[in-house]
């Protein structure tokens, strides 16, 4: 019986690892990316941590500008306070009366006429 005129050829060692080691580095670029990119996980917990601060810093201005508003408010000629005239007067024009003590704060700059 003749011998068959093919021949097949064993496929070398490193050439059954091509494919396997160019998935395993595509899953390790993509994984990587995953955990330390700057919308990864590390990347997460940082723009979290960000959020937080802003959502302080919020609520910190919003206060601020109710209080604000609510000063306006009593400058407004519908509700006048006399208090609010009083001291907006005093502070503006760097009057006291004569028999009032005067605590100067550090820090601050004041003005002599």
């Amino acid at each position: 019986m003749p011998r068959a005129a093919t021949r097949q050829r064993k496929q070398s060692f490193l050439r059954r690892l091509i494919t396997p080691a160019i998935a395993i580095a595509a899953l390790g670029y993509f994984g990587f990316h995953a955990m330390s990119g700057e919308l990864g996980m590390v990347g997460r917990a940082m723009i979290e941590s960000q959020v937080s601060e802003l959502e302080s810093d919020l609520e910190e201005l919003i206060a601020e500008r109710q209080e604000l508003v609510s000063r306006v408010s009593l400058l407004r000629p519908e509700s006048l306070d006399p208090d609010m005239l009083d001291e907006r007067a005093r502070l503006n024009l760097n009057l006291v009366h004569t028999n009032e003590l005067v605590v100067l704060r550090p820090g601050r700059r004041y003005e002599v006429n």
